[in-house]
């Protein structure tokens, strides 16, 4: 049953219950009978009254034996009690400091493999967000937009769901937000641009998922912004390296003038791709070796099987010399898997005897 406003309610997990005053995002905001407000998920709400029913006093009803003829004086209507009025956010002067922190809750974390998650932002401050959540793959360089809004203060809500097929596609997790407040003066803040890595087997590992003081259940939580520091990877620019590019661009341009070129059909472009652990997980911690190297072979094969289509294309891939386990594993898969693309050494003078060159010949 939906959970509206006005809607009175018991806790399905908890002693308490009282009347629907506020509903955002999946948080119902429940004032029970002693004017208490408390943010309870929606899913552990129960509905036992609709509309202002809890409110509502019987009338009399008038008696069936009066006469139409004498008319009665009309029966007196208590006045109904009204319910309390949802409490303003107090501003606290922790408050003042942003923390912002994205947890992954399961819907069943005894079934992570089949499960889907849901994306809960909390804004644990005295601002406003306008906040944006993207992710991408490593190989592509495009986003994908998964919640953009308006996040109140203090408030956890709900910004998207994600389900176990959508895991190989948010290998990057981009946070951005504007921080203000309303209708009173406030301390300008940097807006925020979190990017970072999202280890995507991490969701399929029990111990990943751990208590955290916003949530009640174990969640997978990322920390955006601590004490007002962003904890990802900010964009940056370097003065210094522009300047050099420019430099090199000018000097480039004397030695030979430039021709237009026209490139049509699929992209033939280079492509690099670094299949070392530690660019692909965040941390391998309870993971063996024959762990990591499945994780790095699937990781391969999503790459090719995305670029097949893309005849022409040389990618490169960066395994490392090592023991050489991994750069077999690759060859095999090359040999039986995809025999019509061309397979050599990358270039010795560029990466060493620890990368491979394959260009894609066919789709088929």
């Amino acid at each position: 049953m939906n959970v509206n406003i006005g809607d009175t309610v018991r806790f399905l997990n908890a002693v308490g219950g009282g009347r629907v005053a506020k509903i955002a995002g999946q948080i119902a905001y429940v004032v029970d009978e002693d004017g208490f407000e408390t943010p309870v998920m929606l899913r552990e709400c129960v509905v036992v009254g609709t509309g202002d029913s809890f409110y509502k006093v019987e009338r009399p009803q008038p008696k069936a034996s009066v006469s139409k003829a004498e008319p009665q004086p009309a029966p007196a209507v208590e006045p109904q009690p009204q319910p309390a009025p949802l409490e303003a956010f107090e501003e606290t002067p922790e408050g003042e400091k942003l923390n912002v922190v994205l947890g992954f809750e399961p819907a069943d974390i005894k079934k992570l493999s089949s499960t889907t998650f849901d994306a809960v932002i909390v804004n644990d401050s005295n601002y406003y967000l306008w906040l944006t959540v993207s992710t991408r793959p490593n190989e592509s360089a495009q986003w994908k937009l998964r919640f953009a809004g308006l996040i109140e203060p203090g408030v956890q809500e709900f910004v998207f769901e994600l389900s176990t097929d959508e895991l190989p596609e948010i290998d990057r997790l981009s946070v951005q937000a504007v921080v203000f407040k309303r209708d009173k003066e406030y301390a300008l803040k940097a807006p925020v641009a979190y990017e970072s890595r999202l280890d995507a087997t991490r969701f399929a590992r029990l111990h990943c998922f751990g208590p955290n003081p916003y949530f009640d259940e174990p969640v997978l939580a990322v920390d955006i912004v601590k004490d007002d520091e962003v904890q990802g990877r900010r964009p940056s620019v370097d003065a210094k390296a522009v300047a050099e590019a420019l430099s090199e661009k000018k000097r480039v341009d004397k030695r030979a003038p430039r021709t237009a070129v026209k490139r049509q059909g699929p992209d033939t472009s280079l492509l690099e791709v670094d299949l070392h652990a530690s660019e692909l997980l965040e941390t391998t911690a309870g993971m063996s070796k024959a762990d990591i190297l499945n994780y790095q072979v699937d990781y391969f094969r999503r790459v090719m099987d995305r670029n097949l289509r893309n005849v022409g294309r040389e990618i490169i891939f960066i395994h490392g010399k090592g023991e050489g386990v991994l750069r077999q594993a690759l060859l095999k898969e090359l040999n039986y898997r995809y025999k019509s693309c061309e397979v050599s050494d990358a270039s010795f003078r560029e990466y060493g005897f620890g990368a491979t060159r394959v260009k894609i010949h066919s789709s088929k």
